[in-house]
């Protein structure tokens, strides 16, 4: 198991202050903290108050976390300007995804946490083991995981409809990965797997051509840092402006086709343990290292067929948004499954209530392959029988009944590999697009960072 995959990009818990009363009731009550700020305010976010006392604790929390993965703690000023930096993103992603309906505080961390137990063949007692004996606190690893799975609903929501992939794109990278495209056997070839850390030197929306420039030489004056003996890790958790560079820049493990294609092309020839030049992308100037390379061979023989068992299912969805809550959704499908299991006809209700784009077909979803739905969907449907009817179940798009119609074992080797090759591009995509939409949102806030004056932007909303 890759630990630093799930313990990177940890995030804090916040404290929201919200409205713009309670604005004007902290900044009119001074705080004096020990550096001399007299009103005790580190930022304030549109209608947000992020504290000293709230930057501070995380600073602590912070620098024990770093102190345990052996990665140099740097100077607590520059600390809690990073600290504030990732408060101040983390606000302004709360505040868009109550905008959009989502609510984080009824995202429940411990799902997610049992999923990526079981992924990697853990119990959550062992997984929480894993976690502490890596130094990170159980209760911080939570608070990431709830913000990773409200990141997750805003890129479904807001990135995945802008992200188009062609059957022409996926040919052509099944074909420079040395795969007949039409073929329905699975390859043996392994992919080669890189782990990679990263500096990043933002690029703010609409910098000039002279501040771009300033900005270049930064990322070249901390790219001889790390040539010279200086420790990534630590430079990154100084320096980087990436979500993850309280992690030591740590960005996780995929294949070298999963990374953006300005990544891919400058690590395809960077050996284990050195580090790219400074690669531009549009989120700014980037300096990459690669931890590891590994193979992630299959097992099966280039002759071996795919074989996987299909499901062919029907459902009823009420979704949760702005308008219907949690709870509300509960209780419709509470009532519809009420009425199924009194005889009423399923198609006939799915039609009638379903707010899924299935509705129009009785609910059908067609078949189904191991992967293609969200876990908590795919758990309730392999748990039935061919003809069952599941209890209401929820997953991240509201609250499900489910029928299983039919099964059956088919050879998807062709569709698998095509799904991978899918995926792969898409992770390509979403990250870098989904940098784009957070620099937006930055750009049209309301920043007053009172710990680093030049990152303050934008009216008060």
């Amino acid at each position: 198991m890759q630990l630093q995959q799930l313990t990177r990009q940890v995030v804090f818990c916040l404290m929201t202050i919200g409205g713009v009363a309670n604005v004007e009731l902290a900044m009119a009550q001074p705080l004096t903290d020990s550096q001399g700020y007299v009103d005790g305010i580190a930022a304030v976010v549109n209608q947000d108050v992020i504290t000293l006392r709230q930057v501070n604790a995380e600073v602590a929390e912070v620098t024990k976390n770093l102190r345990a993965q052996k990665i140099p703690v740097p100077d607590e000023e520059i600390l809690q300007r990073q600290v504030l930096q990732r408060l101040i993103d983390e606000r302004l992603i709360r505040q868009e995804a109550l905008h959009m309906g989502f609510n984080p505080d009824q995202i429940d961390p411990l799902e997610a946490a049992e999923l990526i137990a079981n992924r990697n063949q853990m119990s959550l007692a062992q997984l929480r083991q894993e976690i502490e004996k890596g130094g990170l606190q159980w209760e911080t690893y939570l608070r990431s995981l709830r913000q990773e799975v409200l990141i997750d609903r805003i890129r479904q929501q807001v990135i995945d409809p802008r992200i188009s992939i062609s059957d022409s794109e996926i040919d052509a990278l099944l074909k420079s990965q040395g795969i007949d495209p039409a073929s329905t056997k699975q390859p043996a070839q392994a992919n080669e797997i890189l782990e990679v850390a990263q500096i990043l030197v933002r690029i703010p929306e609409g910098a000039s051509q002279a501040t771009q420039a300033e900005l270049k030489q930064k990322a070249e004056s901390l790219l001889r840092q790390v040539r010279s003996g200086a420790d990534f890790a630590g430079v990154a958790a100084a320096s980087s402006d990436g979500p993850e560079a309280l992690q030591g820049g740590v960005l996780g493990a995929r294949p070298l086709e999963g990374w953006p294609d300005v990544f891919a092309s400058a690590l395809k020839d960077t050996a284990t343990g050195q580090v790219t030049d400074v690669v531009r992308s549009g989120a700014g100037y980037h300096i990459l290292k690669v931890l590891n390379r590994s193979q992630a061979g299959n097992a099966q023989s280039a002759e071996a067929d795919f074989l996987v068992t299909q499901t062919r299912a029907s459902h009823i969805l009420i979704k949760f948004n702005q308008i219907t809550s949690d709870e509300q959704a509960k209780e419709r499908i509470d009532q519809i499954a009420y009425r199924l299991r009194n005889g009423e006809n399923f198609e006939e209700l799915a039609r009638a209530y379903s707010e899924d784009a299935s509705a129009p077909q009785g609910g059908s979803l067609g078949w189904l392959s191991p992967g293609e739905t969200v876990p908590a969907f795919e758990q309730a449907m392999d748990a039935l029988a061919v003809g069952q009817v599941s209890a209401p179940i929820r997953s991240q798009f509201g609250w499900h009944i489910i029928r299983v119609d039919e099964r059956r074992d088919r050879n998807v080797g062709n569709e698998f590999r095509r799904m991978q090759a899918r995926q792969m591009l898409h992770q390509q995509r979403v990250e870098p697009a989904f940098d784009d939409w957070l620099s937006q949102i930055r750009s049209q806030a309301y920043i007053d960072n009172r710990l680093d004056p030049e990152l303050s932007s934008g009216r008060r909303k």
